[in-house]
């Protein structure tokens, strides 16, 4: 489905992936007139990124599309290792969260199978008035002080005051802008991966299969929850020539596994891909800023690519809104790059190291610990803050009987006034009161709409003028109630 040709927007994002779908749902709901546009005539198909984790499921949440995930999926199941037809022993796949200390109401990776993951965001793209333009192709863009104008294969071209990269690794914007995009091989040997039904194998493990001869890689089957397919991923030497047809996957699952090769009935959809990591050399080229995997490549190792794009997204979506608005000078999308970038070359380092055995699957991939605590935008004034300070996420507790989850779910600002006299707020912040509390402390803590505190203090000192950087000092002040109350502008 394709919604009709136009040609002027104050967003265009360039890629219907998950995070290009995801900046799209977050702007439709922050009111701004953005487009999606994508080259397929549909979303992509395929399992994909099929790890959301608990970082990514708070956003979700937030977005408004966790139960429709949760729904659509399902846990990780344990590994199990198989060798000449027998049962090895179970491996855990993912270190668990033990002791909760990250105070998440997500604690765990959750599957969904990434062509899912989009058709949900994209429902959700819909419920909100929004809309993708499918089978346009980007070519190129020119730009000047004012906006920037995409140009397609067919049809006309579309003008914007900002453009998204969003279309990939391969990127067409990223490239018509002259972006390097820097990295290394993370692995010489390519690999297979489709999604398959199977016949003969369980659910409830994820099988891997380790290399049996000389010259045969490994094979691992994972069931894909919420789904009747497994998704299959094989190793092979470098230089072949990977045969993606029912045939070519038949013979790798029947000389790879105890399963015959007739045992696989269906290929749904299938890829092969070297694993490789990269990072575009900047993130904004005057009016277009890139996102996602045209920004950062992974390997798939971990769960990381998809999740880091779409935190891209949520990043980014309350700073273009606010640009757009007038409220905040143009200077703000700078942080974008400034908060982003160095998130991405950590995460690149960890999904090498865990493709390359040297890192586990754990505490660090859920992603719940990064945050921004060198941003121009985190600001901590506190004299002796303890527990959370400025620039970390905001993590979730109860405070006057307020579950902050719930107190952080849409897209206004929080202030957390604790054990601490409130001031008044201007339109756009939601006040929530209470007594000092693990892991927050006491004092004032300004949450940003991303989840992450940007300015905490001791008093209301200072807090005026953080509000006006950030484009939220407005006339008139909303009186506040105990407890959480929210201002017109949210309601």
């Amino acid at each position: 489905m394709s919604v009709g040709v136009r040609t002027d927007v104050d967003v265009l994002i360039v890629g219907a992936g998950p995070t290009g779908l995801t900046l799209g749902v977050d702007l439709a709901r922050r009111g701004v007139d953005a487009l999606v546009v994508e080259r397929g005539e549909g979303t992509a198909p395929g399992s994909r990124g099929k790890g959301l984790q608990p970082r990514t499921q708070e956003v979700f949440d937030d977005l408004g599309v966790i139960d429709a995930l949760r729904a659509a999926g399902g846990g990780y199941p344990v590994g199990m290792i198989w060798a000449d037809g027998v049962r090895q022993g179970e491996h855990a796949m993912w270190d668990p969260d033990e002791d909760g200390e990250e105070h998440s109401a997500y604690r765990e990776p959750l599957m969904v199978a990434q062509w899912r993951t989009q058709e949900i965001l994209l429902a959700r793209l819909r419920e909100l008035g929004g809309e993708v333009a499918f089978g346009r192709e980007a070519v190129g863009l020119d730009q000047d002080a004012d906006g920037v104008g995409v140009r397609f294969a067919a049809g006309p071209a579309v003008r914007a005051r900002y453009a998204v990269a969003a279309d990939g690794g391969r990127s067409v914007l990223r490239r018509a802008l002259g972006i390097a995009m820097d990295g290394e091989t993370v692995d010489p040997d390519p690999f297979l991966v489709a999604d398959v039904r199977v016949a003969g194998l369980d659910r409830g493990h994820w099988h891997i299969f380790p290399p049996s001869g000389e010259g045969a890689g490994f094979a691992a089957l994972c069931p894909l929850a919420g789904t009747p397919y497994f998704q299959l991923v094989a190793q092979f030497p470098d230089g072949t020539d990977i045969d993606l047809s029912l045939d070519g996957v038949r013979a790798v699952v029947g000389a790879r596994t105890h399963l015959a090769a007739d045992d696989v009935t269906e290929v749904h959809w299938a890829s092969a891909f070297r694993p490789r990591a990269a990072l575009a050399d900047r993130y904004r080229a005057g009016r277009v800023l890139l996102a996602g995997d045209a920004a950062h490549v992974h390997s798939p190792a971990g769960g990381q690519g998809l999740n880091t794009g779409v935190q891209d997204a949520y990043n980014l979506g309350w700073k273009l809104a606010a640009v757009l608005r007038g409220e905040a000078p143009e200077a703000l999308l700078d942080t974008y790059e400034e908060e982003r970038r160095p998130v991405a070359a950590h995460v690149l380092g960890l999904s090498t190291a865990i493709h390359r055995d040297q890192a586990r699957r754990g505490k660090a991939t859920r992603q719940l610990g990064l945050g921004y605590p060198g941003s121009s935008l985190t600001e901590e004034t506190r004299a002796r803050p303890s527990g959370v300070r400025a620039g970390e996420r905001a993590p979730d507790a109860v405070i006057g009987g307020v579950r902050l989850v719930d107190a952080f779910r849409g897209p206004h600002w929080t202030l957390l006034a604790l054990d601490t006299e409130a001031p008044g707020v201007p339109d756009g912040v939601r006040v929530v009161r209470g007594s000092a509390v693990d892991p927050y402390g006491s004092g004032l803590l300004l949450v940003r709409p991303d989840g992450y505190v940007g300015w905490a203090g001791d008093t209301a000192a200072g807090l005026a003028a953080r509000l006006d950087r950030i484009g939220l000092r407005r006339d008139g002040v909303v009186a506040e109630a105990p407890g959480a109350t929210r201002s017109p502008a949210t309601a």
